[in-house]
């Protein structure tokens, strides 16, 4: 080989090299429109079913995308004007109540009185109680800039949820267009099982979320806790959080409990009324709501929403188990074999010629 052919193998590698640094480049400096894509399409597919549902009852789809649309957005507001005033005000009282709870446990519990004495552990809760209303104070300014923020990125996400939902026949069949003939049929089983399957997933998991909220906030109510609504709303959002969620929503009520109304019989009865409601979830409701399952082992699953709470928060651990399970499904597909290269391809009586899409 030449120096010349040796020189322009170098320039064209070099040049390749660049290529992919600057495209890497545009994307990092995008990633923040690309993470509200990528939510965006996974809200689209699961509620997707709801609206095939309503296609399924002779209702057109983009009748039915505007239903879902509505139905959803006065969800919202009843959520907003029903719990929204009430919870601000819980909120804000057991923010101000909390150090007055913990600077009396010394005189309504003898084991945190014996704990206090050797660790020092009410001088350390006092302290930490004392410094969160000004905690709170210093920080509203910039919790209204997130909260402006937020709002911001959910009318994105709502606004490209609805052109995913409106367009997702045209775009399941593209995804299966774009694949050579041989796997055609292939790929529209993967992307069938994959928005079926996610879809079903992520309404059952909102579905069941709800029932244990509800549940925590009648178990509150009966036993008399304060703060009934804030805990009942982080009992429903932790248990969106596979495995660990229902336990960790568990353990916060059993803390608020004890500090504000004592161990016995607040505490105890609070933690002994969601464990055994979690046994009834676990047994009953989720088999029910979760006709369809994901079929995932439970390693995976608690690895899966490590990874995807680590990357994206909340929403990232709730995106993990579909997506995992989405890999799941087409490496589990990829070992079926092929239909014969010059032969006829299951399904191929039922579609129209390449390019024909029907909305």
């Amino acid at each position: 080989m030449s120096a010349a052919d040796v020189f322009r193998w170098a320039v064209a590698g070099s040049c390749g090299i660049a290529l992919v640094g600057l495209t890497l480049a545009a994307v990092w400096s995008v990633r923040g429109v690309l993470i509200l894509v990528l939510v965006s399409l996974f809200v689209a597919v699961s509620l997707d079913p709801a609206v095939r549902w309503l296609v399924r009852h002779h209702v057109r789809r983009p009748y039915a995308v505007t239903i879902i649309l509505i139905a959803l957005l006065a969800l919202l507001a009843l959520l907003f004007v029903g719990i929204g005033p009430p919870l601000a005000r819980q909120g804000g009282q057991l923010t101000a109540d909390l150090p007055g709870h913990i600077q009396s446990l010394d005189d309504r519990s003898r084991a945190f009185r014996e704990l206090s004495a050797r660790y020092g552990l009410g001088d350390r809760l006092n302290e930490l109680a004392a410094t969160i209303p000004e905690k709170v104070g210093a920080s509203l300014l910039s919790l209204f800039r997130t909260f402006l923020g937020v709002l911001a990125a959910a009318l994105t996400v709502l606004v490209l949820s609805l052109y995913f939902l409106a367009d997702m026949p045209r775009l399941r069949r593209r995804v299966q267009l774009l694949a050579p003939d041989r796997q055609r049929e292939r790929t529209r089983r993967i992307v069938d099982v994959v928005v079926d399957k996610v879809g079903s997933y992520m309404i059952g998991n909102l579905v069941i979320s709800v029932i244990a909220g509800v549940v925590a906030y009648a178990g509150l109510l009966i036993l008399d806790i304060p703060f009934a609504l804030p805990l009942a709303l982080i009992v429903a959002v932790t248990d969106l959080i596979p495995l660990i969620g229902a336990t960790l929503g568990t353990a916060v009520c059993g803390v608020v409990a004890a500090v504000a109304s004592g161990v016995w019989p607040a505490a105890v009865g609070i933690v002994v009324w969601l464990l055994i409601y979690q046994q009834i979830e676990n047994y009953v409701i989720v088999p029910k709501v979760m006709k369809q399952s994901l079929n995932m082992p439970a390693l995976a699953v608690l690895l899966a929403s490590l990874i995807g709470a680590g990357l994206l928060g909340l929403i990232g651990a709730l995106m993990a188990i579909p997506i995992a399970a989405t890999v799941k499904t087409v490496l589990a597909e990829l070992r079926e074999p092929l239909p014969p290269e010059h032969g006829p391809h299951p399904g191929d009586s039922d579609r129209g010629p390449p390019g024909t899409d029907q909305v």
